[in-house]
């Protein structure tokens, strides 16, 4: 065995939150590696965040299309292409690998393709295709990302989970979903959006149910507005290929006359989203980091693990599994080790975050029941408005917009906004700024607006 490579930071995990810790403390001179067994830059950029938003924006063409000859536009009914728009958002994942790449290049960051995992708490295994290399480091970040719970059923080999939604060739005719989280919800809006007979299964009696309990109505009502089929109280038993060659699904369904056994046939695709788990099979145990009840790893709010010498970063840590929480966090954490800024972490609240459903949701702060069983009902003061937006002033097609502001008594500072309706996606992070800071109710009015847009009515609301 050669002599270990001695560096100041091993990052284990070459996605968001691991690149984003390497280039930084890279930035202040430390002597960093990166190891990544897959594609370079993790879950969002390969099977997350980037290619859903491509297919999110496939689908908002597909709508702007069916409301095209309302604005005066005649044309005959347009062909969909899956083949061609899968391509091209391949290809341009493949573009943004090679940046990262150069990045890390750049950075002077010793980039390693292979699976690393540790021999001691200091001491690192990589795996590469040219062979094992060990490495001695000062310090270890663990970045190492989740990967889709598939839950043990018989038949489940016939199902793809949501990283395999994007290996898929064709546009399904007929798709069933299983799950109620925000990526089944949004995988179920692209397919239904695009023309798939979709149809989702949710074990309660809606989606989202840790978001606004107003805004979830909404998607809710959104979702049967836009032809997709949700299965409420139902829970997936096994998976059968029938004599055609679809997919029939055998589930349990809860009524109020108690649970009844039945068989949904004819899928061409089954996808199930139900959740996600950490990606620990790194020899955690050598190296004397503990993990909590649910497999993710232990840290307090500095990133430290259970080991002193030894941090995690994003989804592997199992809060606030977010792209830009991952990243934030990991730069926080270089500042703080690098560059002599002993105070610097992450703040975990007031985090906002975007649903790319259709329409899509914006959401900042607490939820008006988060802020209730906090505060109490009695100081607590709730804004709404509901209305249909002006793009859908002359469509036949229409969609709903919500917005609400969540407050505290008596001076009413904002403790959350919340919203659905199009273009929360894009008006939701200047308005988290306002609320990071503390701003009121009468920071709010004080606001002039902006006329016409949907935005304004966050300001007017009486």
């Amino acid at each position: 065995m050669s002599e270990p490579t001695e560096v100041d930071l091993f990052v284990i995990g070459g996605g968001s939150g691991g690149i984003a810790t390497a280039r930084r403390a890279a930035s202040y001179g430390v002597k960093v590696a990166l190891a990544e067994a897959k594609r370079i830059g993790g879950t969002c950029v390969n099977l997350g965040c980037v290619p859903k938003k491509v297919m999110w924006n496939t689908a908002t063409h597909a709508e702007h299309l069916l409301d095209s000859e309302d604005y005066g536009f005649e044309h005959s009914k347009p062909k969909f292409n899956w083949k061609h728009i899968k391509d091209s958002r391949d290809a341009y994942i493949t573009r943004l690998n090679g940046i990262y790449h150069r990045n890390l290049e750049g950075s002077k960051i010793l980039e390693l393709d292979g699976w690393a995992s540790f021999i001691d708490s200091h001491t690192i295994r990589v795996a590469t295709k040219e062979g094992e290399r060990i490495f001695k480091a000062k310090k270890v970040l663990i970045a190492t990302g989740g990967y889709p719970t598939m839950p043990k059923i018989p038949g489940i080999e016939l199902a793809i989970s949501s990283d395999g939604f994007f290996d898929l060739e064709q546009l399904p005719k007929r798709v069933a979903l299983v799950g109620a989280g925000y990526i089944a919800v949004e995988l179920a809006g692209i397919l239904g959006t695009l023309g798939a007979d979709t149809h989702l299964y949710i074990r309660y009696d809606t989606v989202l149910r840790k978001f606004d309990h107003n805004v979830v109505e909404v998607v809710m009502e959104e979702l049967k507005n836009s032809g997709v089929k949700v299965h409420k109280h139902t829970k997936i038993q096994s998976l059968n290929k029938n004599e055609s060659g679809t997919i029939d699904i055998v589930l349990q369904h809860q009524t109020d006359a108690g649970a009844e056994t039945r068989t949904d046939t004819g899928f061409e695709t089954a996808i199930f989203a139900v959740g996600r788990d950490p990606q620990i099979a790194i020899n955690l145990q050598e190296a004397g980091v503990e993990l909590d009840a649910h497999g993710f790893i232990k840290v307090d709010d500095w990133q430290n693990t259970s080991h002193p010498d030894i941090y995690a970063v994003g989804d592997v840590c199992g809060k606030a599994l977010l792209t830009p929480v991952a990243i934030a966090a990991g730069r926080r954490l270089a500042e703080r080790l690098y560059n002599n800024k002993p105070d610097s972490k992450l703040d975990y609240e007031n985090i906002p975050t975007v649903i790319f459903t259709h329409p899509p949701i914006g959401t900042v702060g607490l939820t008006e029941h988060e802020a209730i069983e906090k505060y109490g009902k009695e100081n607590i003061k709730v804004y709404t408005t509901s209305f249909s937006p002006m793009y859908h002033a002359v469509t036949k097609r229409k969609t709903k917009t919500y917005m609400k502001l969540v407050c505290l008594l008596p001076n009413e500072k904002v403790l959350g906004l919340h919203g659905i309706g199009l273009g929360l996606d894009e008006m939701v992070q200047g308005f988290s700024v306002a609320i990071k800071m503390g701003a009121t109710k009468q920071d709010f009015d004080d606001t002039v607006a902006i006329h016409p847009t949907s935005s304004e009515e966050f300001v007017t609301m009486r």
